[in-house]
């Protein structure tokens, strides 16, 4: 009974260890930015700069393709929703996918 446990937990962490590895290399995917992407980002953080109402200096802004990345800490969920707004209003963004964390 023993020996069949111990293969039964085997294979399941032989079949699962794969997936999860998988699932953490993709979410950790390095951007390379093009000379274009480069602008967009630029442009999307001078854009998040400007709005003084808002404490957006630690957002980070990563682009690749017109697909905007936002990553880092925000102090609310106004000011993160806020964040993606004003990425959308960049000329040249086709999507923004949203990693701002709230800060609790």
């Amino acid at each position: 009974m023993m020996n069949l446990t111990a293969k039964v937990i085997l294979s399941a962490l032989l079949f699962i260890l794969p997936v999860v590895a998988g699932c953490q290399a993709m979410s950790g995917k390095t951007i390379v930015e093009t000379p274009q992407d480069t602008a967009l980002s630029q442009s999307v953080k001078a854009k998040l700069s400007a709005d003084k109402s808002l404490n957006l200096t630690s957002v980070e802004v990563q682009s690749d393709k017109g697909t905007v990345y936002l990553t880092g800490v925000v102090n609310s969920l106004g000011t993160r929703e806020q964040a993606v707004k004003l990425a959308w209003e960049v000329s040249g963004v086709q999507t923004v996918v949203n990693h701002l964390e709230v800060q609790k």
